[in-house]
């Protein structure tokens, strides 16, 4: 080979003359030719070698990971796919498999995670030809589409998901066991092309190592259900032991503890019949049972029976003979005993061998677990052994659950204390409020007081002035026109001091009502019959009624409850309280007739009281105007009113409520309906604490 330059021409000493380039060159370029198929030749053997030793290397990988994990298929799986995302570049190596109508992908690997989890959201796909993976698996054939977005027979419509992905070449090899394929492997490239048959073969082999793996995990779930088969019993004894762990850390449901320990005891032991006996009421009674017939159940419980045949400490039942001796009691053949007595027990369960392990509570008996077959077998030790573990744990189960309800009684009472503690507090800081509002209520009143009366006599006074000073010019002669402007001006002057002493007074009023509203109560509080004071308050109001205004005419209707009884209350507020809404609700009640024909309504309020155990109530319907649900929301604010300029302060239904909820720590509720009717409906508890 000929030495050359560094821009590939002949070297000086090579070069010959023009006249024999023609017959030099030739051979020249025949072993340079040469040389480069050598070249590329022994490069392309070195590919080979490093892709075939990747190969092995991945293969071996995978046969590692799939000895090592024998008893789960999943390490397996992640091995392949991880495997040939390391081979194949831009890629994603995927493991799907049909579960139902649904393929679903159970491994993926790929450089980009982003992109994996994207091509992870697509799955499961249906298993149809629509779909790649389901062609596959369903055609047991290889598929292998250069570039999706070219048009191919092979391509499905499921072909977007791919595209969708970023993934352009799709390469997907069915998972066959023997003639059924139980899966695919797949390779999604980025970029468009097929696949060499080297890197195909090589997908088979994961393809094949996949299959391996699964029949791996199937002989070794073959291998160890005959192991389970073989080792039953104590394989039950196991599982006892773990359902007894989480029996025993129910300790709040004793019932379905119980439930829970009588069918495992007789589905373990063999046994058709097993109950649970606990003490009730000085006997015996059934606490749990299963496989007892529906009229054995009912002669055990079965009141009138047990009234005169008890079960309790004795010979003549197994249950009895369990709780005097305080030990297991087995009987090979029951109705060869001669002590038994129940023979109406043996006749309706069929019993023939049984078995009483006792319940022990610090050595003493506090239940039975009964066991009974309907044939004569006798049970092993195993299984005695068994139901006495059953017994310990159904006694820790009622010890766990009888002090459970002794600290719940404890935490209730301790929850009532704590809310009669701050149901208390509330109303001493409401007290102290209250007060706080009468000491500066009553500073206010006595402020304004002494102007107001200022006004008042003054303004009385002033009228009385007026009076003289017409007397006075009467005796003066004026022509007509001064005399019509004098008289003129007495009269503005008279008037105006009518409004004077007319405001006087409301705002005198208003300062009473604000001093009533600030204290917490008049009186003293005392029992008292409601029936009576709602009576009472009933005529009250409608005697005040109808002195305030002429022509006034309302029914009344009572519905007293005679059980209704007594509650202690302050009689003087709550009257106060049951005399507002009494009067709002004639009020209302004129008001509708005042817009009505008279001939199509009759004004109706009603009373009517009910016993509630600890509580009273009292209600007060009225068929008025109704309140409209924007008033409603503020018809107990202080100084709300509805009622026209003069006629209300808006004190009432506010002191109402305070005197009833924050006084009497009861309750009021409104039920209306705008234009036909308001229910005031109160609630007192019989007995308060009052500060």
């Amino acid at each position: 080979m000929r030495r050359r330059d560094k821009k590939g021409g002949k070297s000086a000493k090579t070069q010959r003359p023009k006249t024999f380039r023609r017959n030099a060159a030739k051979p020249a370029r025949r072993r340079s030719s040469a040389a480069t198929r050598k070249e590329t030749r022994v490069a392309q053997v070195i590919r080979e070698r490093d892709e075939a030793l990747e190969q092995l290397a991945a293969t071996a990988d995978v046969l590692q990971v799939i000895s090592s994990s024998r008893s789960s298929i999943q390490p397996a799986f992640d091995a392949i796919v991880q495997a040939g995302a390391k081979l194949f570049p831009e890629a994603a190596v995927t493991i799907a498999v049909p579960d139902g109508d649904v393929v679903k992908a159970i491994s993926i690997a790929d450089s980009n995670p982003e992109r994996a989890e994207a091509w992870r959201r697509k799955f499961p796909v249906p298993l149809t030809r629509e779909y790649l993976n389901g062609l596959v698996i369903l055609d047991r054939r290889i598929v292998d589409i250069p570039d999706v977005k070219k048009p191919s027979k092979e391509q499905a419509a499921g072909r977007h998901n791919f595209l969708e992905t970023g993934y352009r070449g799709v390469t997907i090899v069915p998972l066959m066991r023997g003639k059924e394929a139980i899966g695919a492997l797949s390779v999604m490239r980025v970029s468009p092309g097929s696949l060499t048959k080297s890197q195909i073969s090589l997908l088979r082999t994961f393809a094949n190592q996949a299959v391996i793996a699964i029949g791996n995990t199937r002989l070794l779930s073959e291998l160890r259900q005959r192991t389970d088969d073989l080792s039953e019993s104590l394989q039950q004894q196991t599982a006892t032991a773990d359902v007894l762990k989480v029996i025993s850390r129910s300790t709040f449901d004793l019932q379905a503890v119980l439930d829970t320990l009588t069918e495992s005891a007789a589905r373990l032991c063999e046994a058709e019949i097993a109950n649970i006996w606990r003490p009730q009421d000085g006997v015996y009674r059934l606490a749990a049972s299963y496989g007892v017939s529906r009229r054995n159940k009912e002669y055990l419980e079965n009141k009138a029976y047990l009234e005169t045949v008890t079960i309790e400490p004795g010979r003549g039942t197994i249950v009895g003979r369990t709780l005097l001796d305080g030990k297991t009691v087995h009987v090979h053949d029951v109705q060869a005993d001669p002590d038994y007595k129940l023979t109406g027990v043996i006749t309706l369960g069929g019993y023939r061998t049984t078995l009483g392990v006792p319940l022990l509570r610090e050595g003493l008996p506090v239940g039975v677990i009964f066991l009974a077959r309907t044939k004569v077998a006798s049970f092993n030790q195993q299984q005695i052994d068994l139901v006495t573990t059953f017994a310990d744990q159904a006694v820790i189960a009622i010890e766990n659950v009888r002090l459970f309800e002794e600290v719940q009684a404890g935490t209730r009472e301790l929850a009532k204390s704590l809310d009669d503690l701050r149901t208390t507090q509330d109303r001493l800081v409401q007290t102290q409020k209250l007060a706080s509002l009468g000491q500066l209520t009553a500073g206010i009143a006595h402020e304004m007081k002494n102007p107001l009366n200022f006004v008042n006599n003054f303004s009385g006074l002033s009228a009385e002035l007026i009076d003289e000073l017409q007397g006075t010019l009467k005796g003066l002669s004026f022509d007509d026109k001064t005399r019509a402007q004098i008289d003129e001006l007495t009269d503005t002057l008279r008037g105006n001091l009518e409004k004077v002493v007319q405001h006087g007074k409301r705002a005198d009023t208003i300062v009473k009502n604000m001093l009533l509203h600030s204290r917490e109560s008049s009186g003293e509080h005392r029992r008292v019959d409601i029936n009576a004071i709602v009576e009472e308050s009933l005529n009250l109001a409608w005697h005040g009624a109808r002195a305030e205004k002429q022509g006034f005419e309302i029914t009344l209707t009572q519905a007293f409850d005679p059980s209704a009884g007594e509650a202690d209350i302050f009689p003087q507020d709550i009257t106060r309280a049951l005399l507002n809404l009494i009067s709002n609700g004639f009020y209302a009640a004129a008001k509708r007739r005042e817009a009505t024909n008279i001939a199509d309504y009759e004004p109706t309020l009603a009373a009517s009281t009910k016993n509630l155990g600890d509580r009273v109530e009292i209600r007060i319907r009225d068929n008025g105007t109704g309140i409209a649900p924007d008033v409603k929301e503020k018809m107990f604010d202080p100084f709300f009113t509805t009622k026209p300029t003069g006629q209300g302060t808006g004190l009432g239904l506010s002191i109402s409520h305070d005197i009833i909820v924050k006084q009497h720590a009861g309750s009021i509720e409104v039920d209306t309906q705008p234009g036909e009717f308001t229910e005031v409906r109160i609630v007192l508890p019989r007995t308060s604490v009052f500060l």
